[in-house]
């Protein structure tokens, strides 16, 4: 549950809150209208601080009735991603003590108080409200309300509203243990979300897929002592759409590598190897609340990767929904296996683009680390405005070459194509080259490898260290379709 918004157009005289936020535009002095101003005046002296040091650094004090009071600038020169770094850094220090609500006061400009009041109010909701725990006793409480003063465009909001909605709900599925999330009981959460928002739902599982002959999904489900893997199809239909936009998610519920197995280190956390599914939830769900006149395919691979006699092995030679036959190099490359049927199915429907989101290489984690993600395509205009979006959403992405000499690397001796190589060389991009394989009707692709899906410490205006990276940035590619 998301807290309630009230705005009022104008700053108040007075300022008085248990939990209070002022912002206002960097400059070398103060601003007239600063709430406890000489309070702020005295902490910045004790710090040895000039006040345009508010920028880079919030600070907080006690007022004199007791309500803390945080402060900070902004440099609205400074990218949409330093921004949404320094406001949520200056609201922690009020949602630290779990209050049941925030006051927050800004300065400026008409549109520097509007630029303002989304990075705040935005930053409160997804992480004002609660992800899931499992402890004896959770003392944690929600934010119920956030006021803001200075600002009173609800349109302009609600449409964040939702797309903080889809970033929770990605989160909320990732951090979810892997014995609540099998692929059985994912797809059940995904049909009560089908029937919550009115969403067309079809699944194609594990026996539909075998007489399909989507080799290259069931080599890895097959592992599983339970048949509960499918690929779910969910669609999203506006009327005054004129374009369809598919979206592809791995959801690979647990990933223990198969029987390549995993070592502890490298095997922890592996339940949240479903994250490109849930982004791809996550957009579909901010997407319908706010009524974008678009067309959604979402298509999701759900499945595990485990071990067992009946897991695809080293060598295995099978044959995907497209007719290619992929001979197996190693087991824990399974998210392309899993990819690479769905994207067949999703680009058979022939959709004006597509794009899948993978948690799918170390490789790119290797690269980038984890404050941006990778981003590769067949279409250079394509990727450059994945990339140019990434700057204004504050979803940051780094774009990746997809020659085609690289795939000489996938030559099979005995099969159409490789699955991976052993050196695990730019894996990143030969994982692209081979999903390309199975993008049909040359539709144009964005492939998303969620290097970002963690970050510790926070990224941008998530504080939790499971993102939700890539719902904003979706949200925005999909509201800019020409």
């Amino acid at each position: 549950m998301l807290a309630q918004l009230t705005l009022f157009k104008t700053p108040p005289d007075t300022f008085s809150a248990p939990h209070g936020l002022a912002i206002f535009p960097k400059a070398k002095t103060l601003p007239e209208g600063v709430p406890h101003a000489d309070l702020l005046r005295a902490v910045l002296a004790r710090r040895g601080m000039k006040a345009e040091e508010l920028a880079k650094t919030p600070v907080a004090a006690n007022a004199a009735d007791g309500g803390l009071i945080v402060w900070a600038m902004l440099d609205f020169g400074k990218d949409t991603y330093t921004l949404q770094t320094l406001v949520r850094k200056a609201l922690k220090i009020l949602l630290d003590e779990h209050p049941k609500a925030v006051a927050v006061v800004l300065l400026g400009d008409a549109a520097q108080r509007q630029r303002a009041a989304e990075l705040a109010a935005y930053a409160a909701w997804v992480n004002g409200a609660l992800l899931p725990v499992h402890k004896k006793k959770d003392e944690r409480r929600a934010l119920q309300k956030i006021a803001v003063y200075g600002f009173d465009d609800r349109k302009v909001l609600e449409a964040l509203k939702a797309q903080a909605a889809g970033n929770l709900l990605c989160r909320a599925l990732t951090v979810l243990p892997p014995n609540e999330l099998t692929p059985g009981l994912y797809r059940k959460r995904v049909k009560k979300l089908a029937e919550a928002h009115d969403w067309k739902l079809e699944e194609y599982d594990m026996k539909a897929l075998r007489k399909m002959g989507a080799g290259a999904f069931v080599a890895v489900a097959q592992g599983s002592e339970i048949d509960d893997a499918a690929i779910v199809h969910l669609s999203y239909k506006h009327p005054k759409a004129k374009k369809t936009i598919a979206l592809v998610g791995k959801g690979i519920c647990f990933d223990t590598g198969g029987h390549n197995l995993k070592p502890s280190r490298y095997m922890h956390n592996m339940h949240e190897d479903m994250n490109g599914s849930a982004v791809a939830l996550g957009i579909l769900l901010a997407a319908s609340e706010q009524k974008l006149a678009v067309n959604i395919d979402c298509w999701l691979a759900i499945a595990q990767n485990h071990i067992s006699p009946k897991a695809y092995k080293q060598n295995d030679i099978v044959r995907a929904l497209n007719g290619t036959t992929i001979e197996v190099m190693h087991t824990d490359a399974e998210g392309r296996m899993v990819l690479a049927d769905t994207l067949t199915l999703a680009s058979r429907e022939k959709p004006d683009l597509m794009i899948d989101f993978a948690t799918l290489t170390g490789s790119m984690a290797t690269a980038l680390g984890a404050r941006y993600s990778g981003v590769l395509g067949n279409r250079d205009e394509l990727v450059q405005r994945a990339v140019n979006i990434g700057r204004s959403s504050g979803e940051r992405l780094c774009a990746f070459p997809l020659d085609e000499d690289y795939e000489a690397a996938l030559d099979s001796k005995v099969a159409d194509i490789k699955q991976c190589t052993l050196d695990g060389e730019a894996d990143h991009i030969l994982a692209t080259r081979f999903l390309k394989r199975f993008v049909e009707h040359d539709t144009p692709w964005l492939h998303v490898d969620l290097s970002a899906s963690r970050c510790e410490g926070g990224l941008g205006s998530v504080a939790s260290e499971v993102t939700g990276f890539g719902v904003g940035w979706g949200l925005e590619m999909l509201g800019k379709q020409d």
